[in-house]
């Protein structure tokens, strides 16, 4: 997102600016809600997979459990704190939003980009350590679970794109307003459509490399998922232009 409402998942274009949170909130609040709510969102995401394991050894019950508090959890984090700094909690939904208001100043700047960004993979890293905490895990404890198949960055690719196409897709139709429903719900659709379970979110992933628990990455695994986030983004992006194209004024349209 930018700094409106809505990220996973959020971001706004400049047609929509006007619709943005107050841009007098003070950088440092807008910061402070993009760390607490990226620690808040890896911590729901790794402590329900916890919470999942140790409640169910079926890996189908777990993954259901697992996205459906992630689920819960992003729709009220976005409701919560979209009004504050548009709850990217996402440094490609950032990324996005700074590129695609570049030119006009209305959405993320390169001062917020480069605040956003470090708050938002220090509330991960966070987010995973506390879900540890919660369980008695170890604080920090190197996650062994390879994700590095070339068919799991094709998912990522995948996911990623599906998410900013979502967000912009959003924001071009003036409809910013579903963004906590819109954007849960995708993210949890993506939990069961892509072959990485959507992470979808360079921060979040991470974070996850920090705990050897259900939602956990390797480390050897994060460059590749980033790198295929980042790829999804641009693609995302470049169909936000293909398909939401500004409509003429009736004026200028034929009448044959």
């Amino acid at each position: 997102m930018t700094r409106t409402e809505a990220p996973a998942t959020l971001a706004v274009d400049s047609e929509t600016a006007a619709d943005a949170a107050p841009p007098n909130r003070p950088l440092i609040a807008r910061a402070a809600a993009e760390l607490i709510g990226t620690t808040a969102l890896v911590a729901v995401v790794v402590g329900s997979g916890i919470q999942a394991t140790d409640l169910s050894r079926d890996v189908g019950v777990q993954l259901l459990a697992n996205s459906l508090a992630t689920v819960f959890g992003l729709g009220v984090l976005i409701l919560l704190l979209g009004p504050v700094s548009g709850a990217h909690f996402n440094p490609v939904v950032t990324l996005a939003d700074w590129w695609t208001n570049r030119r006009t100043g209305n959405g993320t700047t390169l001062r917020d980009l480069a605040v956003y960004v470090p708050a938002q993979i220090a509330g991960a890293i966070a987010g995973a350590m506390l879900a540890d905490a919660m369980f008695g895990e170890p604080l920090v404890q190197w996650s062994t679970h390879e994700r590095s198949a070339g068919h799991l960055l094709l998912g990522e690719i995948v996911a990623t794109a599906g998410l900013i196409l979502l967000i912009f897709g959003l924001a071009r139709t003036d409809s910013l307003r579903f963004a906590p429903v819109a954007v849960a719900s995708y993210i949890g659709a993506a939990y069961w459509f892509t072959s990485s379970t959507s992470f979808a979110n360079p921060a979040v992933t991470i974070g996850r490399a920090f705990t050897d628990t259900f939602a956990g990455i390797a480390p050897g695994s994060v460059t590749g998922f980033i790198g295929a986030q980042l790829l999804g983004g641009a693609v995302g992006l470049a169909l936000v232009a293909l398909i939401f194209v500004p409509g003429r004024p009736a004026s200028q349209r034929s009448t044959g």
